[in-house]
């Protein structure tokens, strides 16, 4: 993290993500009054197999990004070679 000049805090890159191998594999201690292990898993798969689509969709998002992003370019190189300015006074 870097200070600002505002003297907050902020990130110069991403936070690292969580896997949803991390989830599935992540072991908790055991507590007196624990919980139930097997809704435990159940639920971290439940969890991980949501990351893995959110994870896939963010990809498909940013490769749709990158193509709007290209094509936005071309057309602004074509419409700028079409479109020059007037010459309209004697400069």
């Amino acid at each position: 993290m870097t200070p600002h000049r505002s003297g907050r805090l902020y990130l110069t890159a991403p936070p690292a993500r969580l896997t949803p191998h991390e989830v599935r594999i992540r072991a908790f201690d055991a507590r007196r009054r624990g919980v139930d292990p097997d809704q435990v898993r159940e639920f971290q798969a439940r969890v991980a197999d949501e990351l893995t689509e959110l994870h896939r969709q963010v990809r498909l998002l940013a490769q749709e990004n990158d193509r709007l992003k290209r094509a936005l370019r071309d057309w602004q190189t074509m419409h700028a070679r079409e479109c020059r300015p007037p010459n309209d006074g004697h400069w």
